[in-house]
Parts: structure tokens; C-alpha cells; sequence
């Protein structure tokens, strides 16, 4: 496969798709609650299709996994793979906040090899397609993701929510964090590869696809996630859970 050409290709319909969840928020989302309770908009249908109308174009053969279509009763027989999470960060998209990303990663042996991630409020766009290959077009500006830290006089760590867990606090203390920011979905990734924080610990929440295409990007430029005890970890697992989680920018988040 060309992941590059793969990729590239997928960057206008993202665009396409940020667009269209964009003029869905203006005029006012219409929200459906799911068997598991969470909410879906109309806007995540929509992006849904997008994607992955575009992507079975691209990948014909390669299952697509997403949020909004995913029977969890079906078992993931392919070590490849596509997850996509048309909107992570609903509850912000339907509060018309910004932080609300759309997100596709291609899964190969197990692993992210393509990471995708909108934040179409923010106008910001990363890609990733390999190792040094992971990029962010920002007001139609393209510059390359290194994890090279931005704010040298903190360490930063970031957090769901006020209510930090105490693992993650641990965490948090021996990599010497002297500031958390509260940030929603996967645009923390993001914001770590581009070395705008340095770390970010959860304890095993939500599902593959919220943090697949985040990992593609954050590895790719540089950066690691880890299970707490920091080891490796691999998609497709039984039901799509995932693991306690460390992102990190760098082993020595002060430099």
C-alpha cells in the first residue's frame, strides 16, 4: 500500500467533512441516544458516511471499523484494518465547543500506520503515514511534527477533567508535571506531537478508535503511548477497550 498517496488523499474529504459537521452545529444538531446510552448527532452520521464512502474507495478490501456502525457481537478477524471515530468529543460538538475532532486511523499487523485527525472549530489538521512523516496543515500553512517542545519553562500535562485519578496523578509526579490543562478528545494527541504539552495518563476508558489515529500521529512524530507500565500495546482487541494509557512528547519531558 501507498500510505502516502492513501493519506494525501484523504485530507480534502476530511476537510469536506469538518465543512458539512461545521454548518450541521450552526443550524443545530439533532441528537439520538444509543443503546449504550451516549448521545449521536446527525453530524456523526454525516461525517460517518463521508469517510467511509471515501475510504472503501481508497481501500476497497480493508474492513472499516467506526464508532457509529461498529456491531460489537462481530468478531475483527483482519490484522488490518481501518478505525474511525467520525466525531470524538460529541457532548463538546453538540455544546458548540471547540476542541471536537473527527479522526480515521489505519490499522496494519495490529499497529496505527495512518493517523488522521480534523478539529474543523480549530481549523487545524494533522496527518501522519510513517516514522518522521507527521504533519499539521494550519491555515493552509503545512509544517512538520517533531514532539520539539514549545514551552520550556513548564511541563504539561493534560486531563479529561478536573478530577484527575490518583494513578494518573502518580503519573503525573514522577514525570515532574507543573501544570495540567483540561482537554477533550483525541486533539490531545495532537497537541503533544506538536510539542504544545508533554504528557497525558488515562486510566482504561472509551474504545480503540478514540485514541488509534492520535497514536499514529503522536509515534510518528516522535513521541510514544504506552500501556502504565510501558509496554507496547496493539488494536483489535476483544470488544475494542482500551488499555491504561501514557502519550508522551518525549522520555525527558524537560528538554
Amino acid at each position: 500500500m501507498n500510505l502516502k498517496k492513501i493519506t494525501e488523499d484523504l485530507i480534502d474529504p476530511f476537510l469536506e467533512a469538518g465543512k458539512i459537521a461545521k454548518e450541521i452545529s450552526k443550524k443545530g444538531v439533532k441528537i439520538t441516544i444509543k443503546a449504550d446510552k451516549s448521545p449521536v448527532t446527525d453530524g456523526d452520521l454525516a461525517v460517518d458516511k463521508i469517510l467511509r464512502e471515501k475510504i472503501k474507495k481508497l481501500t476497497l478490501d480493508i474492513p472499516i471499523i467506526s464508532e457509529e456502525t461498529v456491531d460489537l457481537n462481530i468478531k475483527n478477524e483482519s490484522n488490518t484494518f481501518w478505525l474511525i471515530d467520525p466525531i470524538d468529543g460529541t457532548k463538546d460538538y453538540i455544546k458548540k465547543r471547540d476542541e471536537y475532532t473527527i479522526n480515521a486511523a489505519l490499522i496494519v499487523d495490529f499497529k496505527p500506520s495512518i493517523g488522521i485527525i480534523y478539529a474543523p472549530a480549530k481549523d487545524r489538521l494533522f496527518y501522519s503515514y510513517g516514522k518522521n512523516l507527521a504533519f499539521e496543515i494550519n491555515s493552509g500553512k503545512t509544517v512538520k511534527l517533531t514532539c520539539e517542545k514549545k514551552n520550556k519553562n513548564e511541563i504539561i500535562g493534560l486531563e479529561n477533567s478536573g478530577k484527575t485519578p490518583e494513578e494518573v496523578w502518580k503519573i503525573y509526579k514522577e514525570n515532574q508535571v507543573s501544570k495540567t490543562i483540561k482537554m477533550s478528545s483525541s486533539l490531545k494527541f495532537c497537541i503533544i506531537a506538536s510539542g504544545e504539552a508533554d504528557i497525558y495518563a488515562a486510566n482504561a476508558r472509551a474504545f480503540e478508535w478514540d485514541i488509534a489515529a492520535g497514536h499514529a500521529i503522536l509515534f510518528h512524530a516522535g513521541g510514544s503511548m504506552t500501556s502504565f507500565d510501558e509496554k507496547e500495546f496493539f488494536y483489535g482487541k476483544e470488544n475494542y477497550k482500551n488499555l491504561p494509557i501514557i502519550a508522551k512528547r518525549s522520555q525527558k519531558l524537560n528538554n
